[in-house]
């Protein structure tokens, strides 16, 4: 009930209103309403996901699969979340959260991040779409980052992390924080060319 309630609203209120919504859905939730979870899943997918796609290099099936996982992950974490801070905030931590435990994982794996190879993909901008086609080649040219390298630009850059939450996600420190968005910027630079 409450789900058709807030639902047709949600786009048009303002964002303390969507936060209030937001958290009496992830309390009926957390209540076991698989309805409010599923609300909340339409509200917040579109962001989690392409968080998750951003850090894992711009490789859909991953993302979806990782984008799954965060939401089990929040599904099963629900009832002992306190509400301290934006259930927003929360979910995406923990999405976060998620795709570096998984870069974390396959660290140790093959590495074909650092392959000049996957340059060759990188689309030309064209004189009739330039701004969408530089769009495509900066999410390409991100895509082709070293894994660190592109977890510390895409948490600094567009989440607006801090370098001291950076470090402490990823395990290293401040310093290296520092040093591996200075390297994610240097090669983008180099990756675009002229456009940067």
């Amino acid at each position: 009930m409450l789900n058709a309630v807030i639902e047709p609203f949600a786009d048009s209120l303002a964002p303390e209103a969507t936060a209030a919504q937001d958290t009496a859905l992830a309390r009926s939730a957390a209540g076991g309403d698989m309805r409010a979870f599923e609300a909340l899943y339409r509200r917040h997918a579109g962001r989690v996901h392409g968080v998750i796609q951003r850090l894992v290099g711009g490789q859909g099936v991953r993302a979806e699969d990782l984008t799954q996982e965060a939401f089990v992950r929040a599904w099963q974490a629900l009832p002992a979340f306190r509400f301290e801070s934006a259930f927003s905030t929360w979910l995406h931590r923990l999405a976060v959260t998620t795709a570096l435990m998984e870069l974390r994982s396959r660290r140790s794996g093959p590495r074909f991040d650092d392959d000049e190879d996957a340059l060759d993909d990188l689309g030309m901008a064209d004189s009739a779409g330039h701004g969408t086609a530089l769009s495509l080649d900066l999410e390409r040219a991100v895509a082709t980052l070293p894994p660190r390298a592109r977890a510390v630009l895409v948490l600094y850059d567009v989440e607006g992390w801090k370098h001291e939450e950076i470090a402490n996600e990823l395990g290293m420190a401040v310093g290296s924080s520092k040093a591996q968005l200075h390297r994610a910027r240097h090669l983008l630079r180099e990756r675009l060319g002229g456009h940067a």
